[in-house]
């Protein structure tokens, strides 16, 4: 079980939050992003390495805001082992989600309500192992580890400690829903899958369940993106 570290308070939180819904949308993801763009001429490059960038600055900041200043280790956000019996869930768990996200993409074409990413439209257009390797690690290696700690490690414990577990995954779930505008047909797929990692970290007490689940779904994400 998860045991609860409230350390911090509202400061840490604040600082943190303006970081991932304001100045790295604006300065990482928009002006970066665009300037990238410009030098390579290529969305899978600028994209991966916005996102890489991106990987960066919030698992410097959360040390740097969350970490250091109360002396924890990364222990603190779930950075540990998993009782090895649990492998049986994150087996269930990766099919659940898997299931479920196909079912609501049918559902979101169905309501002809889709936006296609920039990235996965490139690596379509130019389909060989260089560009597979890029997205793959991008997808199923970066993305996973520095959001699972940030979201659930930290912001999931966080509202957690304060309002209970059905508000912790609630919120958290929210915030890594709206962080990931503008695909905006994978919202309702963003807004379940933190509800399942939220889970498994409240289970366990790390989040490398989260982070094997995460990275096993966005990986089968682009396998499938490029046989598509």
């Amino acid at each position: 079980m998860m045991t609860n570290t409230m350390k911090w308070s509202w400061k840490e939180v604040f600082i943190l939050l303006i970081l991932i819904l304001i100045l790295v949308p604006f300065f990482i993801e928009y002006l970066l992003h665009d300037f990238l763009y410009t030098l390579f001429q290529e969305s899978l490059y600028s994209g991966t390495l916005t996102g890489l960038i991106m990987a960066i600055v919030f698992t410097v900041a959360l040390y740097f805001v969350a970490l250091k200043p109360h002396d924890l280790s990364w222990d603190a956000v779930g950075v540990n082992r998993f009782p090895t019996r649990y492998w049986k869930w994150i087996a269930v768990w990766t099919i659940s989600l898997i299931v479920v996200s196909v079912v609501l993409l049918l559902l979101m074409e169905l309501l002809h309500f889709t936006w296609e990413n920039h990235k996965t439209e490139s690596i379509q257009r130019n389909i060989n192992w260089f560009t597979f390797t890029i997205g793959f690690v991008s997808a199923a290696i970066i993305s996973p580890i520095y959001e699972e700690i940030f979201y659930r490690g930290f912001l999931y414990k966080w509202f957690r400690g304060k309002w209970g577990v059905a508000a912790g995954m609630f919120i958290s779930s929210f915030i890594f829903m709206i962080v990931h505008i503008p695909t905006y047909n994978t919202l309702p797929i963003n807004f379940v899958s933190g509800l399942v990692f939220a889970w498994t970290y409240e289970k366990t007490g790390s989040v490398l369940p989260a982070i094997i689940i995460h990275g096993i779904f966005n990986g089968t994400a682009v396998i499938l993106t490029v046989l598509s």
